[in-house]
C-alpha cells in the first residue's frame, strides 16, 4: 500500500515524545494526511536504525569455525535480523584482508556481488563498509569497483596486522600510531605469537605455522603501507564517500586519518583519542554492546560514560544486531532521555554517511520508521519495520494497514 497512516502512536520527534499520526504517502513522511490507517496504540513510533559497522553478518557465513554456509542463505538471513531489529539502513563491515577464508578479498568479492544481486528481494538497504586492512595492497581494484557500485559504500582504514604483532607488554588501548617508526613489535618466533595465532589461524583454514609465516611475510610490507593508505583515502576523496578510521588509540592517528578525509573515528581506544576526535569536530563510534552490556570486551571507554561526556555520536551494533535496541533500553533506564539517545542509532549514523534523506520523523524524510512495543523498563520489541514505506518486517499482523 502506498499510503496509509499509523495512528495513536507516541512519535519519538527530534525534541521529543508526543502523540502524532504520521502519514506514509509514496515512501515518503507527512503528517496528518489520512487515508487507510494502522492502530498503534500504546506503541512508540521511531525512526528505523542505521547501522554504520556490523559484522555479525560472519556469524551467518560461518556458524561455525571452518563451516561456510551458501551464501545467498547466510545474506538473506542476516537481512532477516536486521529488520526484525529495526535496521532499515546497515552498513556491513566487510574485511579486505590478506588472509584467506572468511575475510579473504575472494569473500568480500563474493558478498558484494550477492548483496547486489539479491537487493530486489531484502527487506532492508544493505551496503558495505569496505573494512580494509591496510597492509591488503591486492584490495584496491576490489575497492574501485565497489566505489562504482549502486549503494555508495564507507571505507574504514584497519590495522590489525600492526595491532597483531604488537608487543604484550604494551597495552592495545595504549599502542603507538601504527606508522611510528619505533612501533614495538613482538617476536614473531615465539610460542607466546604462535599461541596468540590461533583463532586467527581457524578462521583462515590455515595452520598456526603457516598463519605465522604469513604474517611474518606481509609485516614486510610495512614501509609501503602509508603509500597505499594514500592512494585508498584519494579514492574514497574521490568518490565522496564516507571513511572511517578504526580502533584508533593515540590523537596522531586521527589526526593522520583526518588529514586524509577520514572524518569518523571509530572504536577510540581510549578517552585521549576520543577527546582528540572531538577537539576537531570528528563522528565518533562506539558499539552498542558495549553500551548494552555496560562495559567493553575489550577494556575500552565505556559507551555509556563517552555519551554521558559528550564524546560518542553514533552507536554501531558491532558484533549482535539486537545491541542497538538493547543500548537504547539500558541508557533510558538510566535516566538519558530518549531525544538525546535515538540520535545515536538513526540521525546521527545517517549524517555521517552522507545519507540526509532518513534518521528523523519529519515530513518529506524516508519513511524507514519502527514500530516498538516498549513497556515502560523493558527492552523495546519491533513490531513493524517500514524501509521506505514497504513493510520490511511484521510481527503483528493487525497491524496491517486497513
Amino acid at each position: 500500500m502506498d499510503h496509509f497512516t499509523i495512528k495513536g502512536a507516541t512519535a519519538l520527534l527530534p525534541d521529543g515524545l508526543r502523540p502524532l499520526d504520521v502519514t506514509v504517502t509514496g515512501g515518503r513522511i507527512a503528517f496528518d494526511a489520512g487515508g487507510p490507517g494502522i492502530d498503534a496504540r500504546g506503541l512508540i513510533l521511531a525512526p528505523a536504525l542505521v547501522d554504520l559497522h556490523g559484522d555479525a553478518f560472519e556469524r551467518q557465513l560461518m556458524p561455525r569455525p571452518g563451516v561456510h554456509f551458501p551464501l545467498d542463505a547466510a545474506l538473506m538471513e542476516t537481512d532477516r535480523q536486521l529488520a526484525s531489529n529495526g535496521i532499515a539502513t546497515a552498513f556491513h563491515a566487510l574485511t579486505l584482508s590478506w588472509e584467506p577464508g572468511l575475510r579473504s578479498l575472494d569473500m568480500a568479492a563474493a558478498v558484494i556481488r550477492g548483496l547486489d544481486r539479491l537487493a530486489p528481494r531484502l527487506a532492508a538497504e544493505n551496503r558495505v563498509q569496505l573494512r580494509w586492512e591496510t597492509f591488503c595492497f591486492e584490495a584496491l581494484p576490489l575497492i574501485a569497483a565497489a566505489l562504482e557500485g549502486p549503494l555508495a559504500p564507507a571505507i574504514a582504514f584497519n590495522d590489525h596486522t600492526s595491532m597483531a604483532v604488537l608487543t604484550p607488554a604494551v597495552p592495545l588501548q595504549e599502542r603507538p600510531f601504527e606508522q611510528d617508526p619505533d612501533f614495538p613489535v613482538t617476536d614473531l618466533g615465539s610460542p607466546a605469537f604462535a599461541a596468540k595465532m590461533g583463532d586467527r589461524a581457524k578462521r583462515s583454514g590455515l595452520s598456526v605455522p603457516d598463519y605465522v609465516a604469513l604474517i611474518a611475510e606481509i609485516w614486510r610490507r610495512r614501509p609501503e603501507v602509508p603509500g597505499v593508505v594514500e592512494k585508498v583515502a584519494a579514492m574514497g576523496r574521490a568518490a565522496g564517500v564516507a571513511m572511517l578510521s578504526h580502533d584508533d588509540s593515540q590523537a596522531e592517528t586521527r589526526a593522520r586519518y583526518r588529514g586524509l578525509g577520514a572524518r569518523i573515528s571509530e572504536f577510540p581506544m581510549n578517552r585521549r583519542a576520543a577527546e582528540a576526535a572531538r577537539a576537531a569536530g570528528d563522528w565518533i563510534v562506539f558499539g552498542a554492546p558495549n553500551a548494552a552490556r555496560g562495559t567493553s570486551h575489550l577494556g575500552s571507554p565505556g559507551a555509556g560514560e563517552m555519551i554521558r561526556a559528550g564524546l560518542c555520536d553514533i552507536l554501531a551494533s558491532d558484533y549482535f544486531y539486537p545491541a542497538m535496541l538493547a543500548a537504547m533500553a539500558r541508557l533510558r533506564a538510566e535516566g538519558l532521555g530518549l531525544e538525546t539517545l535515538w540520535p545515536l542509532v538513526s540521525a546521527n549514523p545517517a549524517r555521517a554517511a552522507g545519507l540526509s534523506d532518513r534518521g528523523e520523523i519529519a515530513p518529506g524524510a524516508r519513511a524507514d520508521l519502527v514500530l516498538l512495543d516498549w513497556p515502560e523498563g523493558e527492552t523495546p520489541r519491533p513490531l513493524m519495520t517500514l524501509r521506505q514505506g514497504r513493510i520490511a518486517h511484521l510481527a503483528a499482523p493487525e497491524l496491517l494497514p486497513r
